[in-house]
């Protein structure tokens, strides 16, 4: 069944009918297949700026942080009075039309889009959520992954005895779900007020951007494990994942949103408290790969660290070849560096089909074999015969890699030899990179030998850990490389409070059943 566009459905956080919409009305959940590899986490955009469009502001804002998450997007607004979501899944320019942004008024806003690490990837978890709070509305949107879930739901549970954990978040399976409620929870505390007592108690990595009916609010765990920035229009503020959002919509850059920092926008201005001293571990992976090459995380330029990555590791790592090519996009600078260092002659020996996302059709079983050339193809003339360095930016499973040298040599070259602009990833990520397990890694089992063997290269090499970080013009001390070494810059819990699906429920506890209020608003919506 679908419904009817302009019909109001209920956010499973809220406790009341709310304007919240489908962008088409789907009622099947985990719609979009898995994909292995380094996951990107989530992008968060927010607005504050009276006579702007700021849902088209959010939109572009989130168009341009669509590399952070591809399974759902939404954006909430208010006008000073009531606020409006609209979610759905899928990439941004699939979800928001432009009927649907003019519905979208208020001069605030917020944004989101999603890559699930904890929760199913549904509609029931797309973001922002929604809670009711003293004054009125909080509408949430996260980038990061928390490591006290558990804590926090036992917090949550304190002030609900009577409900369970499924009543409480309404089948949001996401450690989103968890916050939005505790920051809803508190009936006799402002929302900044009920903020800054509960964030010094939530630990991992968040980047918050959340609102009420009339104030815009930014937050940053005390590590700023992942990247937040404020930027300035002329009739107002921007906050965003990466400065790259803020170059679409004709924001100036201000400065970065500093870690244990709430900033708070409303018609009086800007404001900023501390809640909690900083312990800086920025994501080293940000520079490596995440983040968007156009995009500068602490006064560094990612393009320019990881140019200076390809160059660290021709040094590292010389070898005799007539060819240097990236693995496109994300493994494109450092080859750049690469070429540059060694005086070997850069190339483009691979074809990306730039239109090659998550897709709703699955390959049939000839396609799938040949899956790789779904998203690359090699370009045969350039490459037969030749002697070639394949430059990336990681290797996490292998399977990408192996299927890529095969189908090189398929294609002619001679000698094939795999750079690495990376150390060797040996263990997983908590702070919201989806990475596979320690088990599944390759190079937890496997020395650089038996790794270059598996793939079938000729030879293979990593950057060191000492080049990535010096490429990045940060401290070591002051960046998480625990995915490389195994520290993790906050503490993490035992490992049966750790799981990053502690809400997770069986799929037919989430959905409605012939009697739940939802079935009841689809038996009155048109068809």
């Amino acid at each position: 069944m679908r419904v009817n566009r302009n019909t109001a459905h209920r956010d499973p956080l809220y406790k009341e009918d709310l304007p919240v919409l489908r962008g088409d009305g789907l009622l099947n959940h985990d719609l979009l297949p898995d994909e292995s590899g380094p996951q990107d986490q989530c992008g968060v955009f927010g607005v504050w700026a009276p006579g702007e469009e700021v849902a088209k502001l959010t939109f572009f804002g989130l168009y341009s942080l669509q590399h952070r998450g591809q399974e759902s997007a939404g954006i909430a607004t208010s006008d000073g009075k009531k606020i409006l979501v609209y979610k759905d899944m899928g990439l941004v320019s699939q979800v928001f039309s432009e009927s649907s942004l003019e519905s979208l008024v208020g001069h605030i806003a917020v944004g989101h889009n999603r890559y699930s690490t904890t929760g199913a990837s549904s509609w029931r978890n797309a973001q922002p959520t929604l809670g009711r709070t003293a004054s009125g509305t909080v509408a949430l949107g996260h980038n990061g992954n928390l490591i006290n879930t558990a804590e926090l739901l036992e917090m949550l549970k304190l002030k609900y005895p009577d409900q369970t954990e499924n009543e409480i978040t309404g089948g949001n399976t996401t450690d989103t779900a968890v916050l939005t409620a505790l920051l809803a929870g508190d009936m006799d505390h402002t929302l900044e007020a009920t903020a800054l007592e509960l964030l010094p108690k939530v630990r991992g990595a968040y980047c918050l951007v959340f609102m009420d009916e009339t104030t815009l609010y930014a937050a940053r765990d005390p590590q700023g494990v992942r990247p937040l920035v404020l930027g300035r229009l002329e009739r107002g503020w921007v906050v965003a994942s990466e400065t790259a959002a803020l170059d679409i919509v004709g924001a100036s850059y201000v400065r970065e949103i500093e870690p244990g920092e709430l900033i708070a926008i409303d018609e009086h201005g800007l404001r900023s408290t501390r809640f909690a001293e900083v312990k800086r571990a920025g994501c080293v992976f940000e520079y490596v790969y995440l983040a968007r090459p156009d995009t500068t995380i602490n006064g560094r330029v990612v393009y320019e660290a990881r140019v200076e990555m390809g160059k660290t590791l021709a040094k590292e790592y010389p070898v005799e070849a007539d060819l240097v090519i990236p693995t496109p996009e994300s493994g494109t600078p450092a080859a750049i560096g690469y070429s540059q260092e060694s005086g070997i002659p850069f190339g483009h020996g691979l074809v990306k089909n730039a239109y090659v996302g998550r897709t709703f059709i699955q390959p049939s079983q000839t396609i799938r074999q040949r899956g790789i050339r779904l998203k690359l193809n090699p370009l045969k003339e350039q490459i037969k015969g030749k002697r070639i360095i394949v430059v990336d930016d990681s290797i996490v499973r292998g399977n990408t890699q192996r299927a890529l040298v095969q189908m090189l040599r398929e294609a002619g070259a001679k000698e094939i030899h795999v750079r690495i602009s990376s150390p060797p990833i040996t263990w997983p990520c908590f702070y919201g990179i989806d990475f596979a397990t320690r088990a599944e890694l390759i190079a937890t089992g496997l020395g650089v030998e038996e790794v270059r063997q598996s793939i079938g290269a000729d030879s293979l090499g990593y950057l060191s850990k000492d080049g990535m970080v010096r490429a990045t013009n940060q401290e070591e001390k002051q960046l998480c490389t625990a995915c490389f070494t195994g520290k993790y810059p906050i503490e993490l819990p035992a490992e049966d409070r750790l799981g990053k699906d502690l809400l997770e429920k069986p799929a037919a506890a989430c959905e409605p059943g012939p009697d739940s209020e939802l079935d009841a608003i689809l038996k009155a919506s048109d068809d």
